[in-house]
């Protein structure tokens, strides 16, 4: 008898993480992979990613669509419910033994909340972290209690997830799966990189990404403003700007990045999704990463590239020495894209040690869901720290 285990993905990020945790389940006899595909992936607005997952030979055995197409809260709280709705359906159809789960964003909250009241342990990956202008804060938080199985990227994470009440001997500190997808993805060249994105070959470039955040109260497009008056000091820089999350406010983000398009005559390439491949291609030869995106600070720093990292929607995470905190006004980005060009710099980054892990935690956690004894794992005792 096989133990079945359901992957739930929802978003392009997302999934380029699970990937090769997906295909280590795939290929273990003792394990029926099942994939559960939600949120921006099955959206046509955000590029219909599902096919990516598709093409990468996995099976999608649900698909539960969610209404995207507004950004306000009430708006997300609403596609949450269908999530919900969708996400308990498809678990009392599949009878998954186990569901896996990464990060924080509202449809993994949804699933989080299906398969508890479905009755199905969970298994969570990237908790603990912390991420004080989102509210994906709080979800993170939330999916931690509600988990039965925890897997941190780094031993800081892990002790925040035992403090929230979590038994020690269910969380386990592997390290980011992100750095096992980059050593396992095909190295593009420089020159695949340029002619696939359009950039001259040679011209420098930066990589950007840059997404709302969720709980300041500021227009989630002034930033972007801000990051284009910025750029224009960096005019021999080619500029590769991937898409937004959907998220609230990423309709004025997007109105934003449609500005500054039709105001840049030329060196601008804007792609919804780059793909892992590619993603991975242009950050191995950018020269910097430039945005508030999760990627500047676990994947930017295994590969020794400097981040510029605007504004608070990363505060709290684990940081290496490579990545430069900066506000989110013109002028403090400005600063800090040239202090990350500063040769001295670049040299600072080439050799910072690198926070969460080594390649090998996409097997750690693959045997961990094999093997850990699922008989009475639904009955948490909430663990306190002694005083």
């Amino acid at each position: 008898m096989t133990r079945r285990i359901c992957v739930v993905t929802g978003t392009r990020a997302e999934y380029g993480l699970l990937q090769l945790l997906m295909r280590l389940l795939a290929n273990d006899p003792a394990i029926t992979l099942q994939v559960l595909v939600t949120g921006a992936h099955l959206s046509p607005r955000f590029g219909e990613t599902w096919r990516t997952i598709a093409q990468d030979g996995f099976s999608i055995d649900a698909r539960i669509p969610l209404d995207l197409g507004g950004d306000s809260g009430t708006a997300v709280a609403c596609a949450m419910g269908q999530g919900i709705a969708g996400m308990a359906q498809a678990l009392d159809d599949l009878h998954p033994d186990m569901v896996v789960l990464l990060g924080d964003r509202y449809e993994i909250l949804a699933a989080a909340v299906a398969a508890m009241l479905c009755r199905v342990p969970i298994a969570h990956i990237h908790g603990g972290e912390a991420t004080e202008g989102l509210i994906d804060e709080a979800i993170r938080h939330a999916v931690t209690k509600i988990a039965h199985l925890h897997f941190t990227a780094a031993e800081d994470y892990r002790r925040r997830v035992i403090q929230l009440g979590e038994t020690p001997e269910r969380v386990f500190n592997f390290g980011s799966i992100g750095i096992d997808c980059l050593a396992a993805t095909p190295v593009m060249s420089r020159a695949e990189v340029e002619a696939d994105l359009g950039i001259a070959p040679g011209r420098p470039f930066f990589l950007i990404t840059y997404h709302p955040v969720t709980l300041s109260g500021d227009d989630p497009g002034r930033a972007v403003d801000h990051l284009a008056i910025a750029l224009a000091r960096f005019p021999q820089h080619h500029l590769v700007v991937t898409g937004v999350n959907a998220d609230p406010g990423c309709d004025a983000v997007n109105d934003a990045f449609a500005r500054w398009r039709d105001h840049r005559s030329e060196g601008l390439t804007m792609v919804e999704t780059l793909g892992q491949r590619r993603y991975y291609g242009a950050l191995r030869w950018c020269d910097a990463v430039i945005g508030n995106s999760s990627s500047g600070l676990l994947e930017a720093p295994a590969v020794k590239i400097p981040t510029v990292n605007i504004g608070p929607r990363q505060r709290g995470r684990v940081r290496a020495q490579s990545v430069i905190d900066c506000g989110d006004n013109h002028e403090a980005i400005a600063d800090a894209i040239q202090c990350a060009l500063d040769p001295a710099f670049r040299d600072l980054a080439a050799v910072a040690p690198y926070p969460f892990g080594e390649p090998g935690a996409s097997a750690r956690i693959a045997q961990v869901l094999r093997d850990f004894d699922l008989d009475g794992i639904l009955m948490k005792r909430f663990h306190d720290i002694p005083v």
